[in-house]
């Protein structure tokens, strides 16, 4: 046994009693079995089997880091909002991710990236939970449990499979957008400080005389956007799964902090009743040409976390939580993430997730009526936990329209969203293909949608996702498919295996 250093002082149990030993456990001789009342060494193997919560369902794998955010701007003729006055300045945690693949998949594979912001603000924490791409897949909630299965894993093989993908995403054609995003340049980042974020929602601004705006939010990176082709993103899976979460890590500890110039669009309230396309629908943009940007100011992150488990892994972020001046909107899917985010983290972390350091809010004198629960930490003694009350606790108590609401009619129904004169599925996706991409991006993009189609895709689906693609655009589809037949018929026959004997 080599000698080992001597200790400075002795470990602790996790009662803060000194630890009778981490080397050896308590065993009858030199030789015989353990003791079961060697409690420490219990303790140990107890919490070892508990010391991982079930991973995210999805955006397992990602890290981040804590930052300020400076408001250089006025905004304040659209909200209210105190983080986003001029001089505001608020710290905050940000958490980049990718959305399908599992705690120990590649930083590097093609996929969107989360873009999770939470705000710890002097009127409660403010998360913005989004993406690093203005939209989404899907345009309403009930899908969203079959898209993320669909790019899981499947059953029996338990291995990823790119025929339900497209199977999915050809029976959706509202993917077209988002697809035609995630297979063109930007769909794999270069690093997570080169990628803008986005709200992508829709969200409601709310203004001191009670007007409302609906508005967008953009983190433009002041890096640049970089990203990476797939042959280098598959070189580097190999080489390092965590080549982003590194980069960002060690970007900071050089001090080069990472900086996002957040700018919103605004749109007027009464603008949405008739504008020519559904400005609630997560599948659109809306054109800068009609809602210009406006800058607002600069979010920069200059810290790391301490402890990667206990700052990042157990931060939640939650599009429900909203502070006075910002509101929701009428678009589906982030209705329903308002209830979806904060259940998963009651089922992931537990009921009191909000008392951790990493969620807790900065609010001086809050008092909650949320009492009790597993692992409840705060408390206020006997005060009343009931609502009204005589002994007087605050309570709120607001009667007539919600200020930061909106008007709604019509029957109970499960339809999709009344269609407008630009409403179609492939408009925007074509429009990508063709305004944004120039040749050589087109080339690329042929064969990345190519070689994903080559990834196993039956002949079926292989049909309807020919007809996709010449749907977002007629010269791009016929590509396509051109390179899929020519794909096809040069595919290798299956790898001979070669038995052995057993010895």
């Amino acid at each position: 046994m080599p000698d080992l250093p001597t200790p400075s002082a002795p470990s602790t149990t996790g009662t803060g009693a000194p630890a009778p030993s981490d080397r050896n456990s308590l065993t009858v001789g030199a030789d015989g079995p353990i003791l079961l009342h060697d409690h420490h060494m219990i303790e140990q193997m107890a919490h070892f089997n508990r010391e991982r919560v079930p991973e995210r369902n999805v955006h397992a794998k990602g890290s981040g880091a804590f930052g300020t955010l400076r408001i250089t701007g006025d905004i304040s003729a659209y909200t209210k909002a105190a983080v986003l006055q001029p001089g505001a300045e608020t710290r905050m945690l940000a958490r980049f991710s990718t959305v399908a693949g599992e705690m120990g998949s590649p930083d590097t594979w093609r996929d969107p990236r989360g873009f999770a912001l939470k705000f710890y603000t002097d009127e409660g924490n403010w998360d913005l939970v989004g993406n690093n791409t203005p939209v989404f897949f899907i345009r309403d909630t009930m899908k969203f449990p079959h898209f993320i299965r669909s790019q899981k894993r499947r059953g029996a093989s338990g291995l990823r499979d790119n025929d339900m993908q497209w199977d999915f995403w050809t029976l959706n054609p509202e993917s077209a957008h988002q697809v035609t995003w995630l297979m063109g340049d930007r769909g794999i980042p270069a690093s997570w400080r080169h990628m803008n974020g986005y709200g992508s929602h829709t969200y409601m601004f709310v203004n001191e005389a009670g007007e409302k705006s609906w508005v967008k939010f953009h983190f433009i990176s002041d890096q640049g956007v970089e990203c990476l082709t797939q042959a280098d993103a598959d070189r580097i899976a190999g080489d390092d799964s965590d080549f982003h979460r590194r980069d960002l890590f060690e970007a900071i500890e050089r001090g080069e902090h990472p900086s996002w110039t957040l700018k919103v669009q605004v749109m007027p309230y009464d603008d949405a009743k008739t504008y020519r396309i559904n400005p609630f629908d997560l599948t659109k943009v809306w054109p800068h040409d009609d809602y210009p940007l406006i800058e607002v100011g600069t979010m920069t992150l200059d810290t790391n976390p301490d402890n990667h488990f206990a700052q990042i892994e157990q931060a939640s972020f939650e599009p429900s939580a909203v502070v006075p001046g910002i509101g929701f909107s009428p678009d589906k899917m982030l209705l329903g993430r308002v209830f979806a985010y904060a259940d998963a983290h009651r089922y992931r972390i537990g009921p009191n997730y909000q008392q951790l350091p990493v969620n807790r809010h900065r609010v001086e004198d809050a008092y909650t009526y949320q009492f009790d629960g597993p692992m409840a930490y705060d408390h206020t003694g006997d005060r009343a936990k009931y609502a009204p009350n005589t002994a007087g606790e605050p309570f709120s108590d607001l009667t007539g329209a919600a200020d930061d609401g909106w008007q709604t009619d019509g029957a109970m129904v499960r339809e999709a969203y009344t269609l407008r004169p630009e409403d179609d599925d492939f408009s925007q996706a074509g429009a990508l293909v063709r305004e944004v991409f120039d040749d050589a991006a087109r080339d690329r993009f042929v064969a990345n949608v190519s070689g994903h189609l080559l990834g196993g895709v039956s002949d079926a689906v292989l049909e309807r996702a020919f007809d996709y693609w010449k749907n977002v655009d007629a010269d791009t589809g016929k590509r396509i498919e051109e390179t899929v037949r020519a794909g096809k018929a040069d595919l290798p026959a299956p790898h001979p295996t070669q038995a052995y004997e057993t010895v």
